[in-house]
């Protein structure tokens, strides 16, 4: 019998799903399952670049030389350390101008099994090359296709939902994506949220401000108040913060006194857009605006500040010379005068050869939200990613799935202070040039607390082959969404989730019953379960459907496995279903056929309404006491021969064309 075996957190056991002919218990293999480590953002292998912003280009052509020529001798242990101290003085410059130099070092570092580091010299080829790298992308895809997330498309998603929602514990909205309205949306482009401390003032830039004859875009500063609830119609923050400039891509200090905003255009500017500070005033306006000076901004374009936590550290976009790409995330801090340093790149962890934009640091911890389009795995344009700073270094950036960025363009993160809500700006794929502006309740990819990671193998236990299926958890505390993922091509899978947390996990595959069963990240403990892969040419005999004697009710210890039948037939909506009911030999034969024949007819009918399962996919019939599986020699072979048996009915596969 073929068997899957999952290690969870804590001890539980699912029912044990036994062919007729065998009828026992099977021992548990704990070898293979789900492994849950409590656990939170470790430090990742990374090379450190202390050159990054002291000089653009580093080239050493004696040194060059030597590991070359070292390299045409095959002495690599002699090239490795040679060639990683000449990457690790790169400057900007060489991550797109030698490329070649990243690779090679990383196919040396894996030769000698360190696997971790060479990923990151890849990630590193593959966010700053400027040449084809298809041999390079189809390498790293061959690496990483059993670490990368396997994410469920939305519209598949929202089917399965469909399938389960009349039984299932869990019924998540139909949609996510909820407009913010009209009070705070206009026709014209509305983007860059942030809000305040106390999170009832939400800041944000609109364009709905013309200009002129001609109608020319003019933007402003507006903010909504929240009131029991509800966000009230937006306002300009009128003058002098808005001017005849553009004004845009605000944030405010905790103490909500301090403004930093990004201005363009204007005769005091450096750029064609600076970042600037203004100051409340006693009387509750807004003064004493000033521009962040040269060493913050330069000549080219510098908006979309953000504060970190400490607020001594402004985090910003632009499109300066000297950068990796069309556009970097920069940062500037101040010093012991209190004066901010000159600005410096972010580095090429963050940074790419395409455009990074819109950071956000979350006012709790240490978080960096941005948008990027030269990040790994991008869903659409402009996606939404997260990085972690670890022992003083940003780690390999995640994109936050695909419950916030789809297929268009996602830019301005922002999230309130309690980590429950988003604000950020989006744009139909259709229509990427009119952003709105949308919330709703912070899925779990996006949360800053997600750093405990449950993992998962679902394996054949006999031949230790890899299944397929589809995993789901929810967050039953919060109500917090979790994309639903495939298994991997290795049959593995893993969450990032909050810890001190209960959880719902479904397994759902076409090869066994969906498994649906709490779990709970309090505690450092594991969990075994036990299901039974499905042979579906063999009827299945659940060992706790047992009616009373001569009794045809459905009892409530039936129900949870009756309820899993149901389950199975929502999710596979073109399976059949037979039932056979069976007694023993004891009383009178006619009694006991029509006896097995409302038992299985009443099963029927309870998983026709749990399921809201048409009628004719499942089929009942009564056998008495005419297909005994023993002779009855004891209470015990008629206790085997008293059964209810299920078969599932697959669907025929199309026959093939000849032609």
């Amino acid at each position: 019998m073929n068997r899957l075996y999952l290690l969870v957190v804590f001890v539980l056991l699912l029912p044990v799903y036994c062919k007729a002919q065998e009828y026992k218990h099977v021992p548990l293999e704990p070898e293979s399952g789900i492994k849950v480590h409590r656990k939170t953002p470790k430090q990742e292998v990374q090379l450190l670049f202390p050159n990054l912003n002291k000089l653009p280009y580093y080239h050493d052509a004696k040194k060059l030389e030597v590991i070359r020529k070292l390299e045409r001798k095959g002495r690599y242990d002699e090239v490795l350390p040679l060639l990683e101290a000449y990457v690790n003085n790169f400057g900007i410059e060489n991550f797109y101008k030698e490329t070649s130099l990243l690779w090679r070092l990383g196919q040396l570092l894996e030769k000698q099994g360190q696997t971790d580091k060479a990923k990151a010299l890849y990630r590193m080829v593959l966010k700053h090359h400027r040449s084809d790298v298809r041999r390079v992308y189809s390498y790293y895809d061959s690496l990483e296709q059993n670490t990368k997330d396997y994410y469920v498309p939305l519209d598949y998603y929202y089917e399965l939902v469909e399938y389960r929602k009349s039984i299932a514990t869990f019924k998540p909205p139909k949609g996510v994506y909820l407009n913010m309205g009209n009070a705070i949306n206009s026709p014209f482009e509305d983007y860059g949220p942030t809000i305040n401390a106390e999170d009832e003032v939400l800041i944000f830039t609109s364009q709905r401000n013309t200009q002129g004859l001609n109608g020319r875009a003019n933007e402003d500063l507006f903010y909504t108040r929240q009131q029991d609830g509800y966000w009230e119609e937006a306002k300009s923050f009128g003058k002098p913060i808005n001017s005849i400039y553009n004004e845009g891509s605000a944030c405010l200090s905790r103490d909500g006194n301090t403004l930093y905003f990004a201005r363009c255009e204007s005769p005091d500017g450096y750029g064609n857009c600076d970042i600037y500070v203004a100051t409340k005033q006693a009387d509750g306006t807004w003064g004493n605006i000033q521009n962040l000076g040269p060493k913050v901004n330069s000549s080219a374009w510098d908006s979309q500040p953000t504060l970190s936590t400490s607020e001594d550290t402004i985090y910003f976009a632009s499109d300066r010379l000297g950068g990796f790409g069309l556009s970097d995330i920069y940062y500037t801090y101040k010093n012991k005068k209190g004066e901010w340093v000159p600005a410096e790149n972010a580095g090429p962890v963050i940074n790419t050869r395409e455009s990074e934009v819109s950071p956000f640091f979350h006012p709790m911890y240490q978080v960096l939200y941005f948008s990027s389009r030269g990040q790994l795995y991008n869903f659409g344009d402009f996606d939404i990613y997260k990085t972690y700073r670890v022992g003083g270094q940003w780690q390999e950036p995640r994109n936050i799935g695909p419950l916030v960025n789809g297929r268009g363009s996602e830019y301005y993160f922002a999230i309130d202070s309690q980590s429950k809500n988003l604000y950020y700006a989006r744009s139909e794929a259709r229509d990427i040039h009119n952003l709105d502006l949308f919330s709703f309740p912070l899925p779990m990819e996006a949360h800053p607390l997600a750093v405990t990671k449950i993992e998962g193998t679902l394996l054949d236990s006999l031949t230790q082959k890899p299944l397929s299926g589809i995993i789901s958890v929810i967050d039953l505390e919060n109500g917090i969404e979790i994309s639903s993922k495939y298994i991997r091509p290795d049959g593995t899978f893993e969450f990032d989730l909050i810890d001190n947390t209960r959880y719902m996990m479904l397994i759902q595959s076409p090869d066994f019953f969906t498994i649906e069963r709490e779990i709970s990240l309090m505690q450092d403990t594991a969990l075994h379960i036990m299901t039974t892969l499905i042979d579906y040419s063999i009827p299945m005999v659940f060992k706790n459907i047992e009616f009373d004697q001569n009794r045809a009710d459905i009892k409530e210890d039936m129900k949870p496995i009756l309820d899993e039948v149901a389950l199975f037939l929502v999710d596979h909506p073109t399976y059949r279903l037979e039932i056979s009911g069976h007694t023993d030999a004891a009383g009178d034969p006619d009694f006991n056929l029509a006896l097995s024949l409302d038992r299985a007819d009443a099963i029927r009918r309870y998983i026709e309404g749990q399921g809201n399962i048409t009628q004719g996919r499942i089929d009942a019939y009564g056998f008495g006491s005419t297909k005994p599986l023993r002779e009855e020699k004891t209470q015990e072979d008629r206790r085997i021969n008293r059964r209810v048996e299920f078969k599932l009915i697959k669907p025929k596969a199309p026959a093939q064309s000849t032609r």
